[in-house]
């Protein structure tokens, strides 16, 4: 259950549950290496994906496994589910809002079949990356340990 007391506007909050993890141990060099920007990464164990920060709806991947939000402050943040996930095409993915929408921390944007999705061998790490607007190193003191989707992991970005 996601608390909805009132959140910072600078918050991130894990957008699944699972198990979080430093961005450099993501099994894809991309991520791995930073290149798009810093960020974590949650080992799910949940179907919905929810967004990490208060924001807009920038972007929707035509292939419904990425999502990417602007803040008011101009932070842009990508949340990319599992590896290799372009290639179902959007089968076994639910978008539950829409380019343009304005989207609270916790609030529900996208969901998947997990069955669906293990029966395709896909790694389903979730990676956070802040593409933009972040000048700080991420460093999590939840790296290795379970998080509950909605949790507060960044308290001002």
């Amino acid at each position: 259950m996601i608390n909805f007391i009132k959140r910072n506007s600078e918050q991130v909050v894990a957008p699944v549950s699972g198990k979080c993890i430093s961005i450099t141990q993501v099994n894809d060099e991309v991520f791995s290496s930073k290149a798009m920007g810093d960020g974590f990464a949650i080992i799910p164990n949940n179907c919905t994906v929810v967004s990490p920060v208060n924001g807009e709806v920038v972007l929707i991947a035509e292939t419904k496994h990425a999502f990417g939000l602007k803040t008011k402050k101009g932070v842009e943040v990508l949340v990319h589910i599992g590896l290799d996930t372009v290639q179902l095409e959007g089968k076994g993915f639910t978008v539950h809002v829409k380019q343009g929408d304005k989207v609270k921390a916790g609030e529900t944007v996208i969901s998947f079949d997990r069955t669906y999705v293990e029966n395709s061998s896909i790694d389903m790490t979730t990676m956070t990356v802040f593409t933009s607007g972040l000048t700080e190193e991420v460093c999590l003191e939840c790296y290795e340990k379970q998080v509950d989707q909605g949790d507060i992991l960044i308290p001002k970005i």
